[in-house]
């Protein structure tokens, strides 16, 4: 399996992340891709890239709800990292207008702006999109460019919007909501084939059940590999070889 969505240098792992990522190779996970935050959250990040530079592949981003006066200071440090490692993707970015709609319009513009990067260094991008679903199409349609495409992370919307997803070129981060009793995917998930779909946890948060409201970790994949195989009525085996086909087929882009 490939974890595409996990912040496994969060501050929560700091007493038992080795352990933590051992339960997640003893689990059969080849790679773990790390979103970015800030400028705050890069240092702990290329740390476990350059412990683990096979499995643990580090992304470079400003996220959404990180954007607020002086974030061009932000997208220029994302910039100048873009200049001197191999990231596999921009992320984590996009819009959130859950939390606080002060800095929308700088929301839009860092995203427009990272968009321009990922193209530029030939990269995906990993979408943070909180009640923002259709904002965030509506920017991608403007940006204009259909060779730009890369995952809707943690996407918990309607079919409608999935779809609408799928439209654009990209992918769908199914993680822990999946498990959830009214998360509202086992609406969607059975109608969608399974090439769009790859697996993800966002760990540390969103554990999946029976884990639900407590620290969710890598390993958690499996719960929710088997809750897609549940919904689409086929084997988990079936879904970790569909995902993980899929999840590859991103990383060719940086080729």
């Amino acid at each position: 399996m490939i974890e595409t969505h996990a912040h496994i240098y969060d501050e929560k792992y700091d007493e038992d992340r080795t352990e933590m990522l051992q339960r997640a190779w003893d689990i059969g996970i080849e790679q773990i891709w790390m979103p970015n935050c800030d400028h705050t959250t890069i240092p702990g990040m290329m740390q476990l890239a350059e412990a683990y530079p096979d499995r643990c592949l580090p992304m470079i981003g400003l996220h959404p709800t990180y954007v607020k006066e002086g974030f061009e200071k932000e997208l220029q440090i994302v910039e100048e990292w873009l200049t001197r490692y191999k990231f596999i993707a921009v992320g984590e970015i996009g819009m959130d207008l859950y939390w606080d709609k002060t800095f929308r319009a700088q929301q839009e513009e860092a995203f427009l702006f990272q968009c321009s990067l990922a193209r530029k260094h030939n990269l995906w991008i990993d979408i943070h999109s909180r009640d923002a679903f259709w904002e965030t199409a509506a920017l991608i349609e403007k940006f204009g460019d259909t060779a730009l495409t890369g995952i809707f992370h943690c996407f918990i919307g309607s079919l409608e919007e999935a779809q609408k997803a799928i439209e654009l070129g990209f992918k769908l981060g199914i993680g822990g909501v999946s498990t959830f009793k009214n998360g509202g995917l086992d609406k969607v998930l059975p109608f969608i084939d399974l090439e769009h779909l790859v697996l993800e946890t966002d760990s540390p948060y969103l554990a999946p059940a029976p884990y639900r409201g407590k620290r969710n970790e890598v390993s958690y994949i499996d719960l929710v590999a088997q809750r897609v195989a549940d919904l689409k009525q086929i084997t988990k085996k079936e879904v970790i070889e569909a995902t993980t086909k899929t999840a590859k087929g991103l990383l060719v882009l940086n080729n």
